[in-house]
């Protein structure tokens, strides 16, 4: 019976401990807290972050739904667990994800949920979900749970490590997100790899799963922008998302055009097509909301699926001879190398930003490099910007930093 059962029974063993842990620990933020002396002044409407956000949200979460589900159904014998387990993964990784974030940021006996939180949740949910592609078709659903269960915790300290400790800028999530979910996937591939499984005619595709992953394929390059810019304030939102728009457009171009030329008879590959013209938005991640230049965000996305299109041509068939990993939809080469791309483009940017072409959004940006406390030069920054107490770090110290946690 237990044989039978374990799926569905561990499946409600976690819901049961999530719900009693969210009872003991999880309250409403203040936003939506109707204790809230605010919301009982005037005409009871009070100013709300989370009317501002929610389109956003949205945005962000019909990409984890629709478009990661849909993307991963070219894979012919297992496009309904694609689309299905994709669903289940996020709504578990969503609940796991908000518990473990309040725990790490706590301030007091319980911690607070507001759409911010719920938009982080379905980044975290991503990063599962960027593992799973590396390892599709080769795992159970139940598998994947204890996996995702795992690597929700280590993500997120990892992630902790590089905003609260490092204090750097990683908008997009390219490296804590997108770098973190490929190699991670990688690594998980390598240790269950089975030359049987692994060398199976099944990984393969038909007419129509390519056609269902092409719906992914859209749906991810429409909402790009909104997943990039969801969390950036004021004009960085607004940066970030014409930054991630042309880039992700100069991307597409570019990836078309490699993929015929890559092939000895001029045809295009429809796993670059699927997946190449989107690794604009990885790579942009990091400096979506950096003063690039549309030029400059341009560039990246040429770049990204330039990288993409060649791994997929010759560096996935080579580890996994050589290596012995069989990335099934080659998130390396859409999230792995972009997101290194990134990371190292926001190294660069942070290691050449001044208050002379950024003005004192430098301060906002990386928070690190704002003056210490009761400095005069923060005083003097505060009575026109509110800007915290920060590191007084260098360019070049914000730089190095941003290289830290992409090591990390």
């Amino acid at each position: 019976a237990w044989r039978r059962g374990k799926f569905g029974t561990v499946l409600l063993l976690f819901q049961i401990a999530f719900i009693i842990l969210f009872g003991f620990f999880a309250d409403y933020g203040e936003d939506s807290d109707a204790r809230e002396e605010k919301h009982s002044q005037g005409d009871g409407v009070a100013p709300n972050h989370g009317r501002v956000l929610y389109p956003s949200f949205q945005d962000v979460h019909v990409m984890i739904f629709i478009g990661f589900g849909f993307l991963m159904t070219f894979l012919r014998r297992y496009s309904f667990s694609s689309v299905g387990i994709n669903f289940l993964l996020g709504a578990f990784c969503i609940q796991w994800h908000l518990l473990f974030r309040g725990w790490l940021h706590m301030d007091g006996k319980r911690f607070h949920i507001d759409i911010g939180h719920l938009i982080t949740a379905d980044f975290a949910a991503a990063t599962i979900l960027i593992t799973f592609g590396a390892v599709l078709g080769k795992v159970s659903p139940l598998q994947m749970i204890v996996l995702a269960f795992i690597e929700v915790a280590v993500s997120g300290v990892n992630e902790y490590i590089g905003i609260d400790i490092y204090r750097v800028a990683d908008i997009g999530g390219s490296m804590f997100l997108h770098t973190f979910g490929a190699y991670f996937g990688l690594a998980v591939a390598r240790v269950l790899y089975n030359k049987d499984i692994d060398k199976s005619t099944k990984n393969g595709s038909r007419y129509h799963s390519d056609v269902f992953a092409m719906i992914g394929t859209i749906y991810l390059w429409m909402y790009w922008p909104s997943f990039n810019a969801a969390l950036a304030p004021g004009d960085d939102n607004h940066r970030a998302v014409i930054n991630t728009y042309i880039s992700l457009a100069m991307c597409c171009v570019t990836a078309f055009a490699i993929s015929s030329l890559v092939d000895k008879h001029n045809k295009l590959d429809m796993v670059h097509v699927q997946n190449s013209t989107i690794a604009g938005g990885v790579a942009i991640g990091t400096t979506a909301d950096m003063m690039l230049g549309p030029w400059g965000a341009g560039l990246i996305g040429m770049v990204a699926a330039f990288i993409s299109v060649i791994g997929y041509k010759y560096i996935t068939p080579w580890i996994a001879k050589k290596l012995k990993i069989t990335d099934t939809c080659g998130v390396n080469n859409l999230h792995g190398m972009p997101g290194i791309l990134a990371a190292v483009a926001g190294a660069i940017m942070a290691a050449l930003s001044s208050t002379d072409n950024m003005g004192n959004s430098l301060y906002l940006m990386f928070p690190a490099r704002a003056p210490e406390a009761n400095s005069t030069e923060l005083l003097e920054i505060q009575h026109t910007l509110e800007v915290s107490a920060g590191l007084n770090r260098s360019a070049l110290g914000q730089g190095a930093y941003q290289m830290a946690a992409l090591g990390t």
